[in-house]
């Protein structure tokens, strides 16, 4: 990953005594993918209006290639936002809205219609120049909206939300072609959703939010495999949090029977949570394992089947490619490596 482009230091706000963003310290390297992740009303919109320029901070400290973004004016910052509400120009066509903030530059004709060309080809929509937006899917609205952003060559591309309103197809399609264009233009997105999956599809790296806070960033591999506290396991897919007693360095009790994992450093006979993803369960025949149960429900995913095993009263969640009856009776085998432990209160 390149140097280090924007650099936010105890970055707070506070709206009507609620804390929206409590001391965030976090940086953005060129032409990074970075992706702030969590559920409505965690700050990470408020954030990206901050760095846009459309909101101010309380207190903190913003750099952008070490000048003070802060000092900046909005319309003055080497950044372009993307919005879910696409914002075209109704009473202008393709072309026009496009070329929109190229005009305003007083830029020659020959150049901007260089420029429009190469990014409706980077959003697949030559040959609509002429169009009326208003005649467009919403699909590709949204193109025209990124391509009306990029085509300034910005330094940084925000993103909020910019999926949101698209059918779950096209929204698939549209995280693809959203990394390959980020990747064609080298140009630093820093993207907001609430869609885990869109997160650990797209990113290079995920900044997880709760409540104005930071929890956790790392590479979507880290988020998943190593989440940092019993909140990002549950918000990053689907998890089994257990209550569980570390009985010694790599040996956890879960439900009264001892497993091998390959956490240290914590206190002998200390209580823990542990998370152990749906697909790291293995199903066995019930005398193959000390920790037994029923199968209660299954359903059919396509890849896999879900299913719910009570264990002592205790709900696991498993997934596996082999279906297994209701009240069929099973034992859960799990490896050291895919034995997650944390702190209790770590969330």
């Amino acid at each position: 990953m390149g140097q280090h482009l924007i650099e936010l230091k105890n970055i707070n706000k506070t709206f009507d005594q609620t804390k929206a963003l409590d001391n965030i310290n976090l940086y953005i390297n060129q032409n990074e993918f970075l992706t702030l992740l969590g559920p409505s009303g965690c700050g990470k919109s408020t954030l990206l209006r901050i760095i846009a320029g459309f909101e101010e901070a309380d207190c903190g400290e913003i750099t952008f290639e070490n000048e003070d973004l802060l000092k900046i004016p909005a319309y003055k910052r080497k950044i372009n936002t993307v919005f879910q509400k696409y914002a075209l120009f109704p009473h202008m066509n393709v072309y026009d809205n496009i070329a929109f903030g190229l005009k305003i530059r007083k830029m020659k004709k020959s150049k901007i219609d260089e420029k429009v060309k190469r990014v409706l080809k980077l959003v697949n929509l030559v040959g609509f120049e002429k169009r009326d937006v208003n005649s467009l899917s919403g699909g590709q609205q949204q193109r025209i909206a990124i391509a009306r952003a990029i085509v300034n060559e910005p330094a940084v591309l925000l993103l909020d939300e910019p999926l949101a309103a698209l059918d779950l197809k096209l929204r698939k399609d549209m995280q693809l072609e959203l990394k390959n264009m980020q990747k064609e233009l080298g140009i630093t997105f820093i993207y907001v959703t609430h869609d885990q999956e869109e997160a650990l599809t797209m990113s290079d790296t995920v900044v997880v939010m709760k409540e104005g806070r930071i929890q956790q960033i790392g590479t979507p591999e880290d988020i998943y495999n190593e989440p940092k506290n019993a909140y990002v396991a549950d918000f990053i897919g689907e998890s089994n949090i257990i209550d569980g007693i570390m009985k010694d360095d790599c040996l956890v009790n879960i439900q009264d029977v001892d497993f091998e994992c390959v956490d240290t450093g914590f206190g002998k006979n200390e209580f823990v949570d542990v998370v152990i993803r749906p697909e790291d369960i293995y199903i066995v025949d019930e005398d193959k394992s000390d920790l037994k149960g029923t199968v209660e429900s299954v359903t059919f995913k396509g890849v896999h089947y879900e299913m719910v095993i009570n264990c002592q009263d205790k709900k696991w969640l498993v997934h596996d490619t082999t279906m297994f009856p209701v009240d069929k009776k099973v034992g859960l085998l799990v490896k050291p490596f895919d034995i997650h432990i944390m702190r209790k209160g770590d969330n």
